[in-house]
């Protein structure tokens, strides 16, 4: 039996009718695109996911519109869409369309009855990082038609949202950039005019909020609930405001878990807009070890819009065993997966990107394991705070569901926090490579994984162990080398990170190095997402080893490649090869973490969407990168489980993988950032070593009459396209996917050290200011940013050759003075003519730290670098790489002259070698035999070239037996040989097998190919 009652909270409706605002006054139609002009009005954009995709635009007379003029004039799109492609209006400025009811124009269509979506772009920082909410017309009309959309029928996009774009899910109309049509996957051609918003707004109402969407509290605790009130102007509250609250219906049981509370805040009239009042909820405590329960509060008030998602208490977990940190991770892991639903599995094995949340709740609804913020994905403020308070409101969202797995989280730290603005910027693997130095690596890696733990995360989508072998791939410069013992020497980034608290991933697994020229299927790629045709003995034998390098050292995750493998029987897709990924990836090298799939690869899998989760699962990974579907990820995993075509224990398998690898790194004790390293971030400290990194990671290809180093007095010309931009010189993945030219972040320009390092210095891009009276050119040339397959030779015109106007700056300066070009680049490029270029200088992408450039190229530190890729002659010898046999290149595959003296080399190798075991000790000895000064000039190279060869050969020989010498020491020994072969200039194929034979860590083969090409 019960007792009807009016709750309180439903007596605040009879208060609505003071707080409804007073009608605004009727808004006339304002036009945002007209095309009146012969152009395109400026802002007005094509894009598409290539060039073909790309419609082209045109304006065009249109007096048929219907109450148009005679000399009225429309925007025509011809489109042919394989993938996406549109165009849009953004604003370049801001527009405030709160004041009216809708969104409007006139499109002309020929009645195909295709769906056509289009999207306005609300808040954030511009059109680029604005929110995106969307509607739809069908085109079922030949002809025009004007099509007429109340805000109140937007939806916020569910499939993308930019990069910093608001995550709130609220139209507001106060900060309009733009819109944008999207083009149907079809060929066709559409007309459109007059885009408006149109009619009066009704009354905004005010809205409700909490200071948290969840708050957990222990048994026999309390949640203190702070609601706050916003108007939609900002104004003060024009009447008094009463609000009812109210516990509702959740998995806690009132009475028994909670003490139910009813009641009203109220706010007087005039009160600001914020303004805030707080209600108590207390648990109760029963004793009994069980899951995490649910307590909602609904919120109401005639003329108030509550929030979106109801917020909710939540009665921690307890007395669960794998809640218990003092056991085993196994026994944890064991324990938690004996309790979880298909529901919570298919959850863990889902990856979404933040961007794509339809709302917050869904990390609850659908029991997330993981996000991830693709290129560019960042809050809306983009510093180091926001960007812990995004992941911890994140991770307080997965506090809601039954178990209270915790997120994790993951993000592309690719050469340093790279996404977020003011974090230290390292040169990319490229310039990595060229250093030689696994122990600077490693420390890269440390460095970057306490900036990005900093922030929340605790997962990062590095390093790429891919062997490079053809310049013209868009990602050769995430690429340590060409060679694979180099490539695995650099493995140690992975300890760097693993070591410091962030999961590392070993990507791209396996081949996507190798693929070949022309095998891209991918919109206009060429290369890139191709296919790596290899036998099954140079797949191990290039590809696979760094991959064996890093299952050895730990790695916790491994992302396999777009591309595909053909062994001769036909490409397939490494997200379907069961071989490669389960019996040799896991099985066979032992490999103990999860393999994470890449950004909706698995949608290349040929076949239907059912398809593609079983042929994936099936093969062995353990979690799906969705980005975007993640609601039809989830539900087709299941139904597949269901149906008995992906077995449960596979499942079970992927689950304890990524469960195992969440419990190692703390985050059921430790979910949230640890914001006492938030000051690093950028720090100083962390500078200098990405200048060190960048300092060691210049090659020194030319230096005719030791032009170089510069004197710090010298009158400096400086000139080139790369000479002062810190976009340029960090490259792709900074900032955005893609990166940008530009002051993009902060940092040191290459310009910026020159100035600080020279007495005099003239900067003219473009080589155009006065010549006269400089003692030395510098020009800095090279590449603009680009990432994966955009940065694909062939595609757009895209070529390996330098711009004009950097050649012609070249020339000018070239042909003035001396010069130095220095090369600031992903890859090797067509240099051209260097008959009159003395000092040549491969910068790489050498990240934030210009002064890392300055410092060798003035001799605060000495040249130091070798060439990590052969640096090719012409471009039909592409694909070139050490071992070929043809191999005629304009720099072989480890080359780089030094600024720094052997003698110097040896002797303090020499003093290091002498406290190591007995072969270490000899070599010392023998490198003793090299030191007296009359076997050496007095500019430092060797006068008595056989005496010094002999002894370091039979140090090296010693050193190949020795358990205690390390990488950089049998690396100085080795040094001194290759100057000497560099200065003899000959059999550039014996040199380049000699560094390789060096990686290996045979010394004395090194030396015995450089003593042969001597001759």
């Amino acid at each position: 039996m019960f007792r009807l009652r009016t709750p309180i909270w439903a007596a605040v409706a009879l208060l609505g009718s003071l707080l409804v605002a007073p009608p605004a006054q009727a808004a006339a139609e304002s036009t945002i695109t007209d095309f009146e002009a012969d152009g395109l009005p400026p802002g007005v954009v094509a894009w598409g996911n290539d060039g073909p995709s790309t419609p082209v635009l045109t304006v065009e007379p249109g007096p048929d519109r219907p109450g148009a003029p005679a000399t009225n004039r429309v925007l025509k799109s011809v489109y042919t869409v394989s993938q996406w492609g549109g165009w849009s209006h953004d604003l370049a400025a801001a527009q405030d369309w709160s004041p009216y009811e809708g969104f409007s124009f006139w499109v002309s269509g020929a009645g195909t009855g295709q769906r056509i979506f289009f999207e306005v772009k609300d808040g954030g920082g511009g059109p680029d990082n604005a929110e995106l909410f969307e509607a739809s017309f069908t085109d079922d009309t030949a002809g025009w038609r004007q099509v007429k959309v109340p805000f109140t029928d937007f939806v916020r996009r569910a499939d993308y949202q930019p990069g910093g774009a608001p995550s709130d899910g609220e139209l507001d109309l106060l900060a309009m950039w733009g819109y944008s049509m999207r083009l149907p996957t079809a060929s066709g051609t559409l007309l459109w005019d007059d885009v408006q918003v149109y009619g009066t707004a009704p009354p905004r109402p005010v809205r409700l909020a909490t200071d948290r969407p969840v708050y957990p509290v222990d048994e026999k605790g309390s949640a203190q609930v702070r609601v706050s009130v916003t108007t939609a102007t900002g104004d003060p509250l024009p009447a008094d405001l009463t609000v009812g609250y109210r516990t509702g219906e959740g998995t806690a049981t009132p009475g028994e878990d909670y003490t139910a509370v009813e009641g009203t805040l109220t706010f007087p009239a005039g009160a600001a807009s914020g303004s805030a009042k707080s209600f108590t909820v207390r648990t109760r405590g029963d004793g009994t070890a069980e899951a995490a329960e649910t307590i909602p509060i609904v919120l109401s008030g005639t003329g108030t819009r509550p929030p979106a998602e109801n917020p909710a208490i939540v009665i921690n977990a307890h007395g669960l065993p794998y809640l218990d940190s003092r056991r085993p991770v196994k026994q944890r892991v064991a324990d938690l997966l004996g309790r979880m639903t298909l529901d919570e599995k298919a959850g863990q094995m889902t990856q979404a990107e933040r961007g794509a949340l339809a709302g917050p709740n869904d990390i609850a609804a659908y029991r997330l394991g993981s996000l991830l913020s693709g290129g560019g994905s960042t809050p809306p403020t983009n510093t180091p705070t926001a960007w812990a308070d995004m992941i911890d409101g994140f991770q307080l969202r997965a506090q809601q569901t039954r178990l209270q797995i915790p997120l994790i989280y993951g993000v592309d730290a690719v050469h340093g926090h790279n996404n977020v603005v003011g974090a230290t910027i390292f040169p990319h693997n490229v310039g990595l490579g060229a250093t030689r130095d696994p122990g600077l690596v490693e420390q890269t890696g440390k460095i970057t994984a306490r900036e990005v733990k900093a922030t929340g995360i605790p997962w990062n989508f590095s390093p790429c162990l891919c062997v490079s072998r053809d310049d013209r791939w868009g990602r050769a410069y995430e690429s340590f080398a060409e060679d694979p013992a180099l490539v695995s020497r650099m493995a140690t980034i992975i300890d760097g990170l693993q070591d410091n608290g962030v999961l590392a991933t070993a990507k791209h697994y396996v081949g996507d190095g190798g693929t070949t020229f022309g095998s891209s299927t991918t919109g206009d790629y060429t290369i890139d997402q191709g296919v790596t045709q290899v036998t099954r003995a140079q797949l191990e034998a290039i590809h696979l080893t760094p991959f064996a390098e890093a299952v050895r050292r730990g790695v916790a995750a491994v992302m396999p490649s777009f591309s595909s493998v053909d062994f001769g029987q036909g490409p397939t897709k490494m997200h379907a090869h069961r071989e490669l990924i389960t019996d040799v990836l896991k099985d066979r090298l032992g490999f103990k973490g999860f393999v994470i799939s890449d950004w909706q690869a698995i949608d290349q899998i040929p076949g239907d969407y059912p398809s593609d989760v079983r042929t994936s699962v099936n093969a062995g990974l353990d979690m799906i990168m969705v980005p975007y579907a993640y609601p039809a990820f989830v539900s087709t995993l299941k139904a597949e489980v269901e149906a008995g075509r992906v077995p449960l224990a596979r499942v079970d398998d992927a689950v304890a993988r990524i469960l195992t690898q969440k419990f190692r790194l703390g985050l059921f004790e430790r979910p949230y950032a640890d914001r006492s390293r938030l000051a690093d971030v950028g720090s100083p400290a962390h500078r200098a070593v990405a200048r060190t990194a960048a300092a060691r990671s210049q090659v020194l290809l030319k230096n005719e009459g030791g032009l170089l180093p510069l004197r710090r007095d010298a009158k400096v010309y400086v000139a080139g396209s790369n000479a002062d931009d810190i976009g340029n010189q960090s490259g792709g993945w900074t900032i955005t996917w893609q990166g940008s030219s530009g002051p993009i972040t902060p940092g040191t320009t290459i310009l910026s050290a020159i100035r600080s390092r020279a007495s005099a210095v003239t900067y003219s891009r473009d080589a155009s200011a006065p010549l006269p009276g400089h003692d030395v050119g510098v020009v800095v040339v090279g590449e603009t940013p680009y990432a994966e397959g955009f940065g694909d030779v062939g595609r757009q015109g895209r070529t390996l050759e330098l711009p004009a106007a950097d050649r012609a700056a070249i020339d000018r300066v070239c042909g003035a003075m001396k010069c130095v070009v220095l090369v600031v680049s992903g890859r090797p490029l067509l240099l051209g003519d260097l008959s009159r270029v003395p000092a040549l200088v491969a910068a790489w992408l050498p990240g934030t730290e210009g002064a890392g450039v300055a410092d060798p190229l003035f001799g605060a530190v000495p040249y130091t670098g070798r060439l990590p890729f052969t640096w090719f002659r012409t471009m039909e010898q592409l694909p070139i790489n050490v071992g070929d046999a043809a191999y005629d290149p304009l720099f072989p595959y480890g080359w780089g002259l030094r600024t720094d003296r052997g003698r110097d080399r040896l002797k303090a190798v020499r003093d290091l070698l002498v406290s190591g075991d007995g072969p270490s000790k000899a070599a010392a000895a023998a490198l003793a035999r090299a030191l007296p000064g009359p076997n050496w000039n007095t500019d430092g190279t060797a006068r008595d070239s056989r005496a010094v060869l002999g002894a370091v050969r039979a140090a090296a020989t010693l050193l190949d037996r020795s358990r205690t010498d390390t990488f950089a020491q049998g690396d100085a020994v080795v040094s001194v040989a290759r100057d000497l072969a560099q200065a003899a200039g000959k059999r550039p194929d014996l040199q380049a097998r000699a560094d390789q034979k060096l990686a290996e860590g045979n010394l004395s083969g090194a030396v015995d190919l450089l003593a042969r090409s001597i001759g």
